[in-house]
């Protein structure tokens, strides 16, 4: 069910960029002339999407899960906290999502920050009220703290430097860990992007230029990354023993470790272009972190170089 969670939240994500794409090209700039017909079409697609989502989650998501009320749940430990730094992801995104939504408006800057930015975090916030009451899952305070820490990012940013000088990205890579547990780490090639956590690397990418800004020998999209992942997970906590029915023998154990990633990058929000195809298209590919070499240091004590890692 975690899966599919997950691949709810990247259709919300994609939902809305497609609709945002049929709009407008992306502007990063506030241009305040303000357009009421433009707001109206904002807070009603916005509106009928988020209600929209909701009954859909309480229809179909708990359909099979025990009501019990809202309770707390402490799942800190899960995952070795992947999950919590996908939930900041998906609120950073859909906030910048927003963000151009409103920007779009003409609304002035503080408002389209305030009140686009926040979009991710009053979505995410419900999915977690709803969460709480169902005995599978429960409120989990953590969840609510990753989701803030994307709003934060990014409207911190905003308000501070009016862009975005530090990126929240994501990558994924297909691992066989995937094989022993289908039901849970997914059983297709794009089921696995979103459940299998072994695969999953976030990441914080920081343009150069914007912090030495007279080295003009920079280039203005070069981006450098830091990133997190970890490995060995065939369970939330726990890993269980796979019993292999071909060998009729227990799979070998899988140790769990963390690995951290440096590696450079490219801000395509930092390339210049009249295109309005490609300001969206850079707009997408701002989301994702670009396969470049990458030095990994893991809590085995390896370390190791990857010509291309994603």
């Amino acid at each position: 069910m975690v899966g599919i969670k997950k691949a709810i939240y990247i259709l919300i994500t994609f939902c809305v960029l497609t609709n945002l794409r049929a709009q407008s090209p992306v502007d990063t700039t506030y241009s305040e002339n303000f357009k009421p017909g433009r707001l109206g079409l904002v807070a009603g697609s916005g509106g009928v999407f988020y209600g929209g989502m909701l009954t859909g989650l309480a229809a179909v998501w708990y359909q099979d899960n025990n009501w019990i009320g809202l309770h707390v749940k402490n799942d800190n430990a899960g995952w070795l906290q992947i999950d919590k730094y996908g939930h900041a992801y998906t609120t950073y995104v859909m906030g910048k999502l927003g963000m151009n939504a409103m920007r779009w408006t003409g609304s002035k800057r503080k408002r389209a920050i305030w009140y686009g930015g926040s979009f991710g975090f009053l979505f995410m916030t419900s999915v977690e009220l709803l969460d709480g009451n169902y005995a599978e899952w429960g409120f989990s305070p953590m969840d609510m703290v990753a989701n803030a820490s994307g709003s934060l990012l990014l409207i911190g940013q905003e308000l501070a430097f009016k862009k975005q000088i530090l990126t929240y990205k994501f990558s994924y890579h297909h691992t066989e860990l995937a094989q022993q547990r289908p039901n849970v780490l997914g059983d297709t090639d794009l089921s696995r992007v979103v459940a299998d956590y072994n695969g999953q690397t976030f990441w914080l990418s920081l343009n150069l230029r914007s912090v030495f800004k007279h080295q003009e020998f920079l280039p203005k999209w070069l981006n450098f990354s830091g990133g997190y992942g970890a490995y060995g997970m065939l369970s939330a906590e726990n890993n269980p023993l796979i019993y292999d029915s071909d060998t009729r023998s227990y799979l070998p154990t899988v140790e769990r470790y963390r690995s951290y990633y440096l590696s450079l990058d490219i801000d395509f929000d930092k390339i210049e272009t009249r295109s309005k195809f490609l300001k969206s298209t850079f707009f997408f590919l701002n989301m994702i972190k670009i396969p470049l070499p990458t030095l990994e240091f893991n809590t085995l004590g390896e370390q190791k170089l990857h010509p291309f890692f994603f």
